[in-house]
């Protein structure tokens, strides 16, 4: 157990010397503009993204691409070092070391400026304070745990933002991007796309990273990066929030349903279809007479519900067998988009769907 403290300390040690070098020149700085040229924002965008995925090779490949469009090692060095604060250490460790493998195989690398000495009496919480009172658009305050607001304050927001190889612009570009390549952090995602806003990053040069994303092969991540945004902005989602197709509104059964849903025929001899729930969506409930019906949830969380029985909550890679003749409902979470395959098999004749009444509002706003 000794043995394996020493080696964590050990590690920690070495990404933060590593990665927090400093020279003896002050610079200035504008902290609230993106210092990288299109070229290195989209590369900076899928460097972040897949350290957060713990893909090494895409990795290794989009640090190339990097350095071939003007990306400095102490740049990337900045960026890999931060993500630990939002993608953990193990994984920030692990970026660094490929970092580290595709210097020694380009051999000649620019290195770039390193971080500017902190001035005699700087206080970090104090800084770390102001930083995420502009990042958040307000004062805020982790009440519920207090040493992780102050971890959040001193030592991200203080020591890590301080530090001018990067702007803060470039950082909530780098964090934006890597929270896209990580499920289940939607509520993060979208407030960092706020704070990259309020840190300088213009709507352009934010739209150009799910570009980036989905030019790297990185579809799914550039789905979700995009559907942060558009709720940011009060849009509605047109995009679909995974990598299965959104396809089109379903006019056609708009009426049997209470919100937008949306209908991609994937497979024509199956009949397997993608229905993607919009957040609140729930069709009625509705019997399929002489057919058994498949639900697989593919993305984001909702409910099934069977006549008499207790909701069953659908998640990814829930599957659903629905008996012929068996009234039932399915939709979306009250506050989650949600995704699943559909299909019928044991079809007999006389096969049918049967539309009943609506899933009533009051029961519905009781599943959490």
């Amino acid at each position: 157990m000794k043995s394996f403290f020493a080696t964590a300390f050990v590690a920690v040690a070495v990404i933060m010397t590593v990665a927090c070098g400093r020279n003896t020149t002050k610079t200035d700085k504008d902290m609230n503009t993106l210092t990288f040229t299109t070229g290195q924002a989209a590369s900076m965008a899928v460097i972040a993204c897949n350290e957060a995925r713990g893909d090494q090779s895409s990795l290794a490949l989009a640090i190339h691409e990097g350095f071939e469009e003007g990306l400095t090692a102490n740049q990337t060095k900045e960026a890999l070092s931060q993500l630990y604060a939002y993608t953990g250490f193990p994984r920030s460790l692990n970026a660094l070391g490929t970092l580290q493998k595709v210097m020694g195989q380009r051999g000649e690398v620019e290195m770039g400026p390193e971080a500017s000495p902190m001035p005699a009496g700087y206080d970090a919480l104090r800084q770390g304070t102001e930083v995420q009172t502009k990042l958040s658009g307000q004062p805020f305050n982790y009440d519920f745990c207090p040493a992780e607001d102050y971890y959040l304050k001193a030592h991200l927001f203080g020591d890590i933002f301080a530090r001018d190889v990067l702007s803060h612009a470039d950082r909530e570009l780098v964090t934006v991007s890597a929270l896209s390549g990580l499920e289940g952090v939607m509520p993060q995602l979208q407030a960092h796309v706020r704070g990259a806003l309020n840190m300088g990053v213009s709507d352009e040069q934010l739209a150009a990273i799910p570009v980036a994303l989905k030019e790297a092969g990185l579809t799914a991540e550039a789905l979700r990066c995009e559907a942060a945004i558009a709720a940011v902005k009060g849009q509605q989602q047109v995009a679909s929030p995974s990598a299965f197709p959104l396809g089109q509104p379903n006019d056609a059964y708009a009426k049997y349903f209470i919100g937008q849903s949306y209908l991609a025929v994937l497979d024509t001899v199956s009949g397997m279809c993608n229905v993607t729930f919009e957040p609140g969506c729930r069709n009625n409930w509705h019997v399929h007479h002489h057919a058994v019906q498949v639900l697989t949830c593919v993305n984001g969380r909702g409910w099934y519900q069977e006549w008499g029985k207790e909701p069953v909550e659908l998640k990814p890679g829930t599957v659903i067998s629905v008996p012929a003749g068996t009234k039932h409902w399915h939709g979306a979470a009250a506050d989650s988009w949600m995704q699943h395959l559909a299909y019928f098999t044991a079809q007999q004749p006389g096969f049918r769907n049967e539309w009943l009444e609506p899933v009533d509002d009051e029961q519905y706003s009781k599943l959490k």
